[in-house]
């Protein structure tokens, strides 16, 4: 049942990702999801058409993308100092210090990758390309480490077919859901479309490649590692790969650490790259403070949104546990692709005469809206807590904000001596489109 879940949930995410290359052609604009929801909501109505991509950029930008850049960080440091664990002294250590020196090793890669997104959109590409060149070969040693098990005979584990699989409908969609975010990020293409030569032939390329390449990886690697650890023990172990390797790879084993650790810096620096041009795009709109849409004068990167985006990430590491904090707004990514897939349908009638160089079958549309529908609601049913209670608080919060700031377009005094303070610290200045209003 694991490699079913596994394939469907890549079978989702590419379904879901040949939808948003449609959108992407229709509004080729940044943003993913806040510019269809804006492109497609916002003329319906003068207060509430615009609320829906506002309340998206306000969940992504100030907690769900900082906080997964701050679990993702953090996760990168465990995994890049356990292969020194004992040379360290690390293992004679208490948990307190432990703790601590995985979180100064987190500041400092957080800092990192800040200072990359911060500094060059090229240096940015040289290294995410370096670095997921390096999660693709530590797949790959996974998946020929778990065909050398087949070969001599290691396939017990996978005789074992549909055993211990629950029915609940609500499990069910829980396991889907935390497959699906091992996928999340087929729509990160669409974050900066202003930003790729061709993104009319370039976006759907890039999903026809890069979503069944992924699928593919994860099918095969927990085949591999279901050739030498049971159902029981993948679910009890603290980190799979490691066990894995720890078996098959013997003196090796280190590689499998190390290339989880380089390849959750490249994730955390994707993330923070694609969030920091969806707080660009919502403040040229006037849904986020106004100099996040500012761009440095010589490097020609959004300095004060990158910025906002390191510094929200290291409160979220000061905060400690944080994995409840995503886990409540996690599930409203799958309600915003939902929406988005609403905006597909209504484009489909509102801008019926804009040239689509690729068109998805409608059927698609519908399913990805009925799979988001599932996946929003069903957790909620099979596991009922107060977190999902809190996102809705953080979403009327978001109202609130709305009213005055964007609806009212209120300033308040402050704002005209904190753009200049912002101007000045990262010598930043309107870019064409906010010139051109």
């Amino acid at each position: 049942m694991c490699l079913v879940v596994w394939s469907v949930c890549g079978i989702i995410s590419l379904v879901g990702a040949l939808c948003f290359a449609e959108l992407g052609t229709v509004v080729p604009r940044s943003g993913a999801e806040y510019a269809y929801l804006l492109e497609s909501f916002g003329r319906l109505h003068k207060f509430w058409g615009p609320l829906p991509a506002f309340i998206c950029s306000w969940i992504y930008v100030l907690v769900l993308r900082p906080a997964e850049v701050a679990v993702i960080m953090l996760t990168f440091s465990e995994y890049s100092v356990q292969p020194f664990t004992h040379a360290l002294g690390l293992d004679r250590m208490s948990a307190w210090d432990q703790e601590m020196i995985i979180k100064l090793i987190a500041f400092l890669g957080l800092g990192v990758i800040t200072y990359i997104n911060m500094v060059s959109v090229k240096l940015y590409v040289r290294i995410n390309n370096i670095f997921g060149f390096c999660k693709v070969f530590a797949c790959l040693i996974v998946i020929g480490g778990g065909l050398y098990e087949l070969a001599i005979g290691n396939t017990k584990n996978l005789t074992s077919g549909f055993e211990g699989t629950t029915t609940n409908p609500g499990f069910i969609a829980l396991a889907f859901y935390n497959g699906l975010w091992a996928y999340d990020g087929w729509s990160t293409v669409t974050t900066v479309t202003e930003e790729i030569k061709a993104p009319e032939k370039n976006i759907l390329r890039s999903i026809l490649i890069g979503v069944p390449i992924i699928t593919g990886l994860y099918v095969f690697m927990n085949m591999a590692y279901m050739t030498v650890l049971s159902a029981d023990e993948m679910m009890s172990a603290q980190a799979v790969a490691v066990d894995f390797g720890n078996r098959v790879l013997g003196p090796f084993a280190f590689v499998i650490p190390l290339g989880v650790a380089l390849a959750t810096f490249g994730c955390a620096l994707s993330i923070q790259f694609s969030v920091t041009r969806l707080g660009f795009v919502a403040g040229r709109e006037g849904h986020m403070l106004k100099p996040l849409s500012y761009i440095h004068i010589r490097r020609f990167t959004p300095g004060p949104a990158v910025a906002m985006q390191g510094i929200i990430a290291f409160l979220f590491m000061l905060a400690g546990d944080i994995g409840e904090l995503i886990e409540f707004a996690s599930f409203l990514i799958w309600f915003f692709y939902g929406l988005a897939m609403i905006a597909l349908l209504i484009m489909r009638k509102t801008h019926a005469k804009v040239h689509r160089p690729y068109r998805v079958p409608t059927i698609l549309p519908f399913i990805t809206l009925a799979i988001s529908i599932f996946l929003s609601v069903m957790p909620m049913i099979a596991d009922p807590s107060l977190k999902y209670l809190f996102a809705v608080a953080f979403i009327l919060c978001g109202v609130a904000a709305y009213v005055p700031f964007v609806y009212y377009k209120k300033r308040p005094k402050l704002m005209g001596k904190l753009t200049y303070v912002i101007q000045v610290l990262f010598e930043v200045v309107p870019s064409e489109d906010d010139n051109a209003d």
